[in-house]
């Protein structure tokens, strides 16, 4: 693509604005000595300046790919670090409790919401995998590192009562092939349902449920 140029820009927006360099530069708040020295190549031009000329013909500043299609201006509401600073635009964020480290003071601080890592080595890894992000993430209802853990400690219960639900079904299976009875040659079946996973930290001997019909003393 051609390089910008300012001078036949300024000449298109007064073509379409209908307006004499003087006119213009009354317009745009500045002196028509500074509108002559920028459409004839010898000064520039503020880009708010230009941008308000461009608006007068209808007209507006806009970034664009190699192929001619529009790119946005980074987002303003992006996530920002524990002083509400913007995080450094050509890095990239993420969770503060994902690979989480501080240097000496890792456990004397208190966890970020959202983090970055100053190493481009460590970004360009993360970018490799999984791709270069367009953008700084937004905030999310659940970015509390506390709210990510319970989503984590959910999930994890979901797929313990998942594999509890998918072994007895197993062993029911194997029951049902083998001829026994459902009372006879069971050996040890946990049927616990998924409130015992809510209750139980796994610090000790199982905790159940008052409704569990189970109550196996097996952790």
């Amino acid at each position: 693509m051609a390089g910008f140029d300012l001078p036949g820009v300024l000449r298109r927006v007064r073509r379409g604005a209908d307006l004499s360099q003087r006119q213009l530069a009354e317009r745009i708040g500045v002196s028509k000595s500074c509108v002559a020295a920028a459409e004839s190549g010898t000064s520039g031009l503020d880009a708010r300046v230009l941008a308000r000329a461009a608006a007068l013909a209808g007209l507006r500043l806009a970034l664009v790919d190699g192929q001619g299609a529009e790119v946005p201006a980074m987002d303003g509401e992006t996530v920002r670090d524990m002083g509400n600073r913007r995080f450094p635009a050509h890095l990239d964020t993420r969770y503060g409790d994902e690979d989480w480290w501080h240097d000496a003071h890792r456990y004397s601080r208190p966890r970020p919401w959202y983090t970055f890592d100053r190493d481009r080595g460590r970004r360009d890894a993360r970018r490799r995998r999984a791709g270069p992000p367009a953008d700084h993430q937004l905030p999310q209802p659940g970015d509390a590192p506390e709210h990510r853990a319970a989503q984590r400690r959910r999930a994890a219960l979901r797929r313990a009562a998942e594999e509890r639900r998918q072994r007895a079904e197993e062993a029911r299976r194997r029951r049902a092939a083998s001829g026994e009875s459902a009372e006879v040659g069971l050996g040890f079946v946990c049927d616990c349902p998924d409130a015992c996973d809510q209750l139980d930290d796994r610090s000790g001997r199982p905790v159940h449920a008052p409704e569990c019909p189970c109550g196996c003393d097996v952790g």
